[in-house]
């Protein structure tokens, strides 16, 4: 008699609603003088500000509140256009997510500001790189660049690090218990992409095995990465 088969469960990836509203912003010595900035709207020092930090420190989280108070709109520097500038300052305010060296338009760029400040717009660049860092040709739009304020995040410290598993969970609906981010906060890197990346992990492998998340697989999974 053959031996049954059993169906392995398939773990799909859906699409998970991260929450990007200021009651769900976590607040810490790493990220407050970007909270300042925000919450500091609109009497910045500068119409053009940059939010600068590593990847997954709450960068866009950060522009989002501000998009909302500001009205603003929002674009990716790669997006950028020359022939899209006009449209993007409609509203008189713009987030300019991700600029990074050589990535986008540079006379995009540059008449991105020049029509901000003519017009009066307020302009909100976000970076993992600081301006002065950026290796850019135009000479105009380089010395605008690093004419512009800058507001560094700093990696988040064991607080806010433990806060942002706990967040990361809630938002893909997990249940966990203290073990498991005490385990995750003292083994992973201390940075919020690396945070998301071992929930999400975490996620997707019980899905898959059919298990609570439990300090047990957060052992396994972190002992086979």
């Amino acid at each position: 008699m053959a031996g049954r088969v059993h169906p392995r469960q398939l773990a799909f990836s859906l699409p998970h609603a991260e929450s990007l509203s200021r009651d769900n912003f976590l607040e810490g010595p790493a990220n407050a003088a970007g909270l300042a900035l925000i919450d500091g709207w609109p009497e910045w020092p500068n119409r053009i500000m940059w939010l600068a930090g590593p990847e997954g420190s709450g960068k866009s989280h950060l522009a989002a509140i501000w998009a909302e108070e500001a009205g603003a709109r929002s674009t990716t520097a790669n997006a950028l256009t020359a022939a899209g500038v006009p449209g993007a300052l409609a509203t008189g305010a713009l987030v300019v997510e991700d600029l990074k060296a050589k990535d986008f338009d540079e006379r995009a760029l540059f008449h991105l500001m020049n029509l901000a400040r003519e017009d009066g717009a307020y302009v909100l660049f976000t970076g993992r790189e600081v301006p002065a860092s950026l290796d850019i040709e135009l000479r105009d739009l380089r010395s605008r660049l690093r004419a512009v304020p800058v507001v560094t995040l700093l990696p988040p410290d064991d607080q806010l690090f433990r806060g942002l598993i706990v967040k990361f969970c809630a938002d893909r609906q997990l249940t966990v218990d203290e073990s498991v981010v005490s385990y995750l906060a003292t083994r992973l890197e201390r940075s919020s992409a690396a945070a998301r990346q071992a929930v999400g992990l975490l996620d997707s492998e019980a899905l898959r095995l059919g298990r609570p998340v439990t300090r047990a697989l957060a052992a396994e999974l972190l002992r086979d990465a």
